[in-house]
């Protein structure tokens, strides 16, 4: 069994912006919708039979209590907000499992729904469908991998390593000290991705790195300067290493059976005629009847 964890987040924003290079901004109310829907049937015509997609029906979630400066929807575009709500209806139509995320984030979802199937013995590999930097902490060898479907690249336990310089368990330590500008924190001053890599490529985790950089025992331009940065600001560390801090929820998911694609509900059709996309039932119906057939 192949579990495939998509990030609708992800791709809703990509199809958005996508499509304005051919309408010239002028959106369409569900045309992102659309296109998500595509690339999920897309997948499953290609082979896929369990998935499940994990989506922000908020942007802002509880680690916006934790750091002011934390991501929010402001500056994000109305008609994509408006997507949101549109897409996740029309998945749970489609039959697909759907995680609509308000307290914690569709990030989180995946961490989640990765660690219940990766328990699982008759779960071959879990395919975490994003590029997103944050997911590389769930990667686990060969058997939970994360892949970007953009640009057709799988990133195992080894990729990670050979991408950032350390170990998935370190990203979170990685992301603090370096930042992440789309979540909106800013890391440690002087810290980059070279000597973040460095340190924790030996002390694995900020808690564990010496407070003297001449214990460091790795050679790191203007050492003395970070490691003075790191004790004095260590609050503010440890504070973004929670943040990159994927939440792992394991009642979201009971296990990865439950994602099974078993073909559309009576409510897609339906659905596929209020954003003007009928092709897709013809579609999901012909897949549905295949399999059936097959079985």
């Amino acid at each position: 069994m192949l579990v495939h964890l998509i990030d609708g987040t992800y791709e809703l924003f990509r199809h958005f912006y996508g499509l304005r290079r051919f309408t010239k901004g002028a959106d369409k109310p569900t045309g992102a919708v659309v296109g998500v829907l595509h690339t999920v049937l897309q997948m499953l015509e290609q082979g896929a039979t369990h998935l499940g997609v994990a989506t922000d029906h908020v942007i802002e979630s509880f680690r916006n209590s934790l750091w002011s400066g934390y991501k929010t929807g402001e500056g994000v575009e109305p008609a994509l907000l408006a997507q949101f709500q549109p897409l996740e209806d029309a998945l749970a139509a489609l039959g697909v499992a759907v995680w609509p995320m308000v307290e914690l984030e569709a990030d989180d979802a995946l961490a989640s729904a990765a660690a219940v199937a990766g328990d699982e013995q008759d779960v071959e590999q879990v395919l975490i469908c994003t590029p997103d930097k944050d997911l590389g902490q769930c990667v686990q060898g060969s058997r939970i991998v994360q892949v970007d479907r953009r640009k057709r690249t799988v990133i195992d336990e080894e990729g990670v390593v050979a991408k950032f310089g350390v170990a998935p368990s370190s990203i979170p330590d990685y992301l603090a000290l370096v930042g992440d500008k789309a979540d909106g924190f800013p890391g440690l001053a002087g810290w980059g991705a070279k000597s973040a890599a460095a340190v924790l490529a030996r002390w694995g985790h900020i808690e564990d790195v010496p407070d003297d950089a001449g214990e460091w025992e790795v050679a790191v331009r203007g050492a003395p300067k970070l490691a003075a940065t790191l004790q004095a600001d260590f609050a503010h560390a440890v504070l973004f290493k929670d943040l990159a801090t994927l939440r792992v929820d394991r009642s979201l998911l009971g296990e990865a059976e439950e994602l099974r694609w078993r073909g559309p509900t009576a409510e897609f059709a339906k659905v596929c005629d209020v954003i003007d996309a009928d092709g897709l039932v013809s579609r999901a119906e012909r897949l549905a009847a295949s399999r059936t057939g097959a079985a």
